[in-house]
């Protein structure tokens, strides 16, 4: 097939059920469990900066960003990312991974993270974490936990327990006196709460 006959589009709810069946063919009843699923749970995803890929008013390929926090810090999280079998190795993960990125940074998101292959995400701009610096609210292979990080500093504010953006307990603008403790500098970033093969969880 032509990669000039697929449209990438902004996600609207009239795409919901076709991702739905994506992310269930990818991924399988599964999923559920993951601790990226139950973040994305709690506050559900940011349309805003959700894309998917069409070929012939069918979509193929999907994927989602959610805002999350941990600490003071704020990023979105990719994932999920999943594309239909019959058009995997096409590289249209890849493009819908680099509009998501695109979307983030025009947005002001300090950082994207997602738990997903290096070996994938790495050549997109992905690094690990530090080990401990985060920790999911589920189990997670920690060599998994990768960020991309858009302005300096944003991932090393970016540290502890990582939840839903709308759930956070720490605000993002802090009392430098309250951060202290964790060695946090004062954050001049806007108040935005920003946050996953071909697959990221």
């Amino acid at each position: 097939m032509s990669l000039a006959d697929v449209k990438y589009l902004p996600e609207t709810p009239a795409h919901d059920a076709e991702i739905e069946a994506i992310n269930d063919e990818a991924f399988g009843p599964g999923r559920f469990v993951l601790a990226a699923y139950k973040i994305r749970e709690a506050g559900g995803h940011d349309r805003s900066m959700s894309f998917v890929a069409v070929k012939d008013d069918t979509v193929i390929a999907s994927v989602r960003m959610t805002r999350v926090a941990a600490g003071a810090g704020r990023a979105m999280m990719l994932g999920p990312l999943a594309v239909r079998p019959a058009f995997k190795n096409l590289g249209i993960g890849r493009k819908l991974v680099a509009i998501a990125l695109e979307a983030a940074r025009k947005a002001g998101a300090p950082a994207v993270i997602l738990v997903g292959d290096e070996p994938y995400y790495g050549p997109l701009g992905f690094k690990r974490f530090p080990r401990g610096q985060i920790t999911m609210p589920r189990p997670v292979d920690l060599d998994r936990l990768l960020h991309h990080e858009i302005k300096p500093g944003a991932v090393a504010r970016f540290a502890g327990d990582v939840c839903h953006a709308s759930t956070a307990r720490v605000a993002e603008f802090a009392p430098a006196v309250a951060r202290s403790a964790a060695g946090a500098q004062p954050s001049i970033d806007p108040p935005i709460a920003v946050a996953p093969p071909l697959r990221a969880s």
